[in-house]
């Protein structure tokens, strides 16, 4: 049985390793990876999936300013095992996060991924129209879903990131960190 909970401080190195498993080292030059940098994912909304002890899925969400004066979530990454792609996993993760962010109170959901995929969930590209990433993107992969009615309409601007920085949530610093995982 898979189960679908809180990250854990004890998931971070199996979590690389599944991110480096699902995207390879290349993953940290994304242009997503630019407004995750140095900020902590936003509260309660990191995901694991776990089967038998094994982390075999990761979603988290981050704070980002959609245009300015307009909070919104930014869903990434998103893996899952590839042994166990393809039956579902990583649609129960994209539910979960979503339910978790609509009760949390969040407006909206931006991403970068497969349009196809995203569509199933309510994300539209439609949404971004007049926003941009800080970097090079791929315009069709650019994605949004309203949580709350009108949250991303009329939306312009380039996404920016928000929320609390690594070092204000662990004073000793990312070194100390991660010479501790």
């Amino acid at each position: 049985m898979i189960e679908i909970r809180d990250e854990r401080p004890t998931d971070m190195s199996a979590r690389e390793q599944l991110l480096d498993t699902c995207f390879g080292a290349a993953r940290v030059l994304k242009t997503s990876e630019r407004l995750r940098e140095g900020r902590m994912p936003a509260k309660g909304l990191s995901l694991t999936a776990e089967l038998s002890g094994r982390i075999v899925g990761t979603v988290r969400l981050w704070h980002v300013e959609a245009g300015p004066g307009r909070p919104a979530l930014l869903l990434g990454p998103l893996a899952v095992d590839p042994s166990l792609q393809g039956h579902g996993l990583g649609s129960a993760m994209v539910w979960a996060s979503i339910g978790r962010a609509r009760a949390l109170g969040h407006g909206a959901i931006v991403l970068i991924g497969d349009a196809p995929y995203y569509a199933r969930f309510g994300f539209s590209g439609g949404l971004m129209a007049g926003l941009s990433m800080p970097g090079p993107f791929e315009r069709a992969r650019f994605l949004g879903l309203n949580l709350r009615k009108g949250a991303l309409d009329g939306a312009t601007g380039i996404l920016a990131a928000t929320g609390i920085l690594e070092e204000a949530a662990c004073p000793e610093g990312l070194d100390a960190r991660r010479q501790a995982a």
